[in-house]
């Protein structure tokens, strides 16, 4: 594991222990579990539909990083682990670490503002703990996590496309010109095509009338030459 960077001075508590203990001041793990499981669920739905949050998602993901975010007033302690499935919540570490790969230690209110505002000023105040790589991968993360990036990703889904410019609306015709130009002559070509099979067709009826009549023509002189043979 690399050397662990400070990235910001901010809370000066006591460095994480890893493994969670109830002590006062603390939330039951009853009590988070269950908001562990509501903030798991929101992170999951809004990475199904904001591409963005999942591109950022997916370094962090390849690594497998685990997070241990521990808050005061009041104290929380829990684990992320980006995986590819999304972000997993747990009040205990992943068995298969030893330690976590980054710390996040804060005061409750600045989670909340981090998560909520889409404001990298909220993220940098976050005292953050782990290589640089993981770090600015989850900065960056979080920044765009934030409700603020959200209601901006559904506003640009939804927006209505800006009003052509003059130079656009000129390709546009010119466009349709073409267009419109390779279809009259493929309907002229089409139309050509039709008549010289109208007149093959015609060609046709008549030359099996000519035969029929020359086939009646020649059945009427053999049985009278039949007939003039044995009178």
């Amino acid at each position: 594991m690399t050397d662990q960077t400070k990235f910001t001075n901010k809370p000066t508590e006591p460095q994480p222990s890893y493994h969670t203990k109830e002590a006062d001041g603390s939330v039951s793990r009853g009590i988070l579990n269950i908001l562990l499981v509501f903030l798991e669920s929101a992170i999951t739905l809004i990475l199904r539909f904001d591409p963005t949050l999942r591109q950022l998602a997916y370094p962090l993901a390849t690594r497998g990083t685990v997070v241990c975010i521990r808050t005061y007033l009041p104290h929380v302690q829990f684990y992320a682990t980006f995986g590819y499935r999304g972000v997993l919540l747990d009040d205990r570490l992943p068995t298969h670490k030893d330690t976590p790969d980054m710390t996040v230690n804060a005061y409750s209110f600045q989670l909340i503002n981090a998560i909520t505002t889409h404001s990298s000023g909220s993220v940098e105040s976050l005292q953050i703990r782990g290589s640089q790589e993981d770090a600015h991968d989850f900065k960056a993360f979080l920044t765009q996590l934030g409700v603020g990036g959200v209601i901006h990703n559904l506003l640009k889904k939804f927006k209505s496309k800006p009003a052509p410019t003059p130079e656009e609306k000129a390709q546009k015709q010119e466009n349709y010109k073409a267009k419109i130009t390779e279809q009259s002559a493929r309907i002229d070509e089409l139309t050509l095509h039709n008549h010289r099979l109208s007149t093959a067709l015609i060609e046709t009826k008549n030359k099996q009338k000519t035969t029929l009549i020359a086939l009646v023509v020649a059945s009427v002189i053999a049985l009278v030459a039949v007939i003039m043979h044995f009178i």
